[in-house]
C-alpha cells in the first residue's frame, strides 16, 4: 500500500500538522528499560550458579560410587567348598623310566673306527662285538713287546744252562780238591809213623804236613764255594724270571689293548646308544656305546625345588606309566637343584606294565604325609606354603568377595587352610590374575 508523506501544518488542536516527507513510522521511538536488563541478568547468573553446583553434586556422588564389579560365567571358574577332615600331603612330577643298570663304554685307547657291528635297540650279550677299531701303532707295540718277551725267555733258558754249568764245574772242583786233601791227609799219616821209627827224613816229613795243611785250607774254601754256587743259583733265576714275567704281563696288556679294538658289550641288556661312525677317530675316553638291562628299571622324577623339602629316603610313591600304575618308594634324592627342579630316584616295587621301557615318560606322586582333621580346600593355582593370598570367597547374593587367606602345608591339589575361611566356604580356585584391580565380582 502506498504511503503518503505530507508535513505537519499548523491547523486543528485535535489533529496534528502533518507536513509533506515524513512519515507515521518515524514519529515512533524507543523508551528505555534499564529494570528489564537487570532482571535478565540476575536470572543468567543464577542459572549459571544452579548448574555449576548441580555439576559439584553429581560429580561428588559419582566419585563416592563403587566401581561395577566384572561379570563372569560360574561356569568358566573352578569352585570348591572348604572342609575338614583328613588331608593326605602329596608331591607330582614328570619324570621318565631309566635302567639301574648303565654301562658307558669307552675307547680305551686311539684308534680309528672301521666296522659297526651292531645297531642301537639290539640285545646284546656281554661278549657281543659293536664296533671294530683299528690302531696300527697299537698292533706293532704289541708285536714288539711280544718279541722282548720271547728273548727274554731266551736268556732265562740261557742263564739257568750257564749256572748249572757252573755248579757243576764247582762241584768238580770242589771234588778234585776234597780228594787231593784226603791223599795229603793218608800220606802225612803214613810219614808221621815212619818218622817215630825213624825211617823217613825230617823234610819230607815236614813237607807231608804241609801239603795236608794247605789241602785242608782248599777244601774247606771249595766247599764253601760249591755251597754258595748252589745258593746263587735260585736269586740269579728270580730276577731274570721277574724280568720275563713283567714282559709277559706287558704283552700281555698289549695284546689285550689289541683285543680291546673290539668293543664288545661288556654286559647282557640293550644297545641304547651308539654316537659313533665309520671313519671316525677316537681318542682315550670317548664314549663309544651305552648298554642297559631293560629288565631292571627305576623313575627319576622332576620335582618342584619349592615341594622337594619335605621328601625323605623310603617315602611310598606311584609311578604311572600311562598303561598301568606300579608302587614304588623313595631312593634317592638329588641335593642338587637344576632348572628349578630336584631330581628323586623311585624303586619300583611292582611288576612293570606292558609297554614299560627306557626314556618312556611317565607321571610320579610321591606321599609325604597323612594330616588328621585340618581344614582344607582344593589347592589354588596361586596358592604356596605358608603364605597369605586373597581369594575370591562367594557370597550369598552371586558375587565373589576377596578375601584373605593364610595357607598352611599343601598337596598336590589340596592345601591347609590356617585363618580366613570356615568350612562350608565356596571359594573361587581358578587364576584370577585377570581381576587383581577389583575386590569383587559379579558370577551369572
Amino acid at each position: 500500500m502506498e504511503q503518503r508523506k505530507f508535513e505537519v501544518i499548523a491547523g486543528d488542536k485535535n489533529e496534528p500538522v502533518r507536513k509533506p516527507g515524513f512519515t507515521a513510522e518515524t514519529s515512533t521511538m524507543d523508551v528505555p528499560r534499564p529494570h528489564i536488563a537487570k532482571k535478565k541478568r540476575q536470572r543468567r547468573l543464577l542459572i549459571g550458579a544452579v548448574s555449576v553446583l548441580a555439576l559439584i553434586l553429581v560429580t561428588v556422588v559419582i566419585s563416592r560410587l563403587k566401581p561395577a564389579a566384572p561379570s563372569v560365567d560360574r561356569s568358566s571358574v573352578w569352585i570348591d567348598t572348604v572342609k575338614r577332615g583328613p588331608m593326605l600331603r602329596q608331591v607330582r612330577g614328570l619324570g621318565t623310566l631309566v635302567p639301574e643298570d648303565i654301562r658307558w663304554i669307552a675307547a680305551a685307547k686311539e684308534g680309528r673306527v672301521e666296522k659297526i657291528v651292531v645297531r642301537p635297540g639290539a640285545h646284546v650279550e656281554p661278549d657281543t662285538v659293536l664296533v671294530e677299531l683299528s690302531s696300527p701303532e697299537l698292533q706293532q707295540t704289541a708285536r714288539d713287546a711280544e718279541l722282548k718277551e720271547k728273548a727274554a725267555e731266551a736268556e732265562l733258558v740261557t742263564l739257568r744252562a750257564t749256572l748249572q754249568r757252573e755248579l757243576l764245574n764247582q762241584e768238580s772242583t770242589a771234588a778234585q780238591v776234597h780228594s787231593e786233601f784226603q791223599q795229603a791227609k793218608m800220606e802225612a799219616e803214613t810219614n808221621d809213623n815212619l818218622k817215630k821209627n825213624g825211617l823217613i827224613a825230617e823234610l819230607e816229613y815236614k813237607t807231608s804236613i804241609i801239603k795236608r795243611d794247605e789241602l785242608a785250607k782248599r777244601d774247606e774254601i771249595e766247599t764253601k764255594r760249591l755251597t754258595f754256587a748252589q745258593d746263587s743259583i735260585d736269586p740269579q733265576l728270580a730276577s731274570k724270571q721277574a724280568e720275563v714275567d713283567q714282559l709277559k704281563a706287558s704283552t700281555a696288556m698289549r695284546l689285550q689293548e689289541v683285543e680291546n679294538l673290539h668293543v664288545r658289550a661288556g654286559m647282557k641288556g640293550v644297545l641304547q646308544q651308539l654316537p659313533v661312525e665309520v671313519g671316525q677317530r677316537v681318542i682315550p675316553g670317548t664314549n663309544i656305546a651305552r648298554v642297559a638291562d631293560p629288565t631292571k628299571l627305576k623313575a627319576q622324577i622332576k620335582i618342584a625345588e619349592t615341594q622337594a623339602k619335605d621328601i625323605q629316603i623310603n617315602q611310598p610313591a606311584s609311578i604311572d606309566t600311562r598303561n598301568g600304575v606300579v608302587a614304588g618308594h623313595v631312593t634317592r634324592v638329588d641335593p642338587a637343584v637344576e632348572q628349578g627342579t630336584v631330581t628323586v630316584d623311585v624303586a619300583l616295587d611292582g611288576a612293570l606294565p606292558k609297554g614299560a621301557r627306557p626314556d618312556l615318560s611317565v607321571d610320579g606322586t610321591i606321599e609325604l604325609e597323612r594330616l588328621n582333621n585340618v581344614l582344607y580346600v582344593g589347592r589354588p593355582a596361586f596358592a604356596q606354603d605358608g603364605a597369605t593370598v586373597g581369594v575370591f570367597k562367594l557370597t550369598k547374593d552371586g558375587e565373589a568377595v576377596r578375601t584373605p587367606v593364610h595357607f598352611g602345608r599343601s598337596s598336590v591339589n589340596t592345601i591347609e587352610i590356617l585363618s580366613g575361611l570356615n568350612v562350608g566356604d565356596q571359594v573361587i580356585l581358578s587364576d584370577t590374575s585377570a581381576y587383581d584391580s577389583h575386590d569383587r565380582i559379579q558370577l551369572n
